[in-house]
């Protein structure tokens, strides 16, 4: 059995990370800022995490970060903070729900918006 890679090994610190900085943001979004009648917290988180990813990739190019840091910022942590399994969930709640317009503006406004922040964020992070 071979060991576990450096690589792999700042993967998985990263994407726990991540996910308890999703918890967190998601909690004070959902519980403390915004009533649920959308899933604005898990849309946040995932445009966030999409700017991020762009920035991180941006500045990786820009000042030759380490594999190791490439993977830890951008597999791990942004990997651990973006949540695509929470956006099917929360899509298909909204089709059970009927709520068909909202899904609908729910799938293209993170579809849309979240390849927009990346783009945003490899544009500032080459800046």
């Amino acid at each position: 059995m071979q060991p576990v890679s450096k690589e792999v090994l700042y993967i998985f610190i990263g994407g726990g990370a991540g996910s308890v900085l999703r918890y967190a943001a998601q909690v004070l979004l959902h519980e403390r800022i915004v009533p649920y009648h959308f899933p604005w917290s898990t849309l946040c988180v995932n445009l966030v995490g999409s700017f991020l990813i762009g920035l991180f990739y941006a500045f990786s190019e820009r000042w030759q970060l380490s594999t190791e840091a490439r993977l830890f910022l951008t597999a791990g942590v942004c990997g651990g903070f973006t949540t695509f399994s929470t956006f099917s969930n929360d899509g298909l709640a909204l089709l059970k729900d009927g709520f068909y317009g909202t899904f609908a503006l729910y799938v293209v406004a993170s579809v849309g918006s979240g390849l927009i922040a990346a783009l945003a964020g490899g544009y500032v992070g080459s800046r």
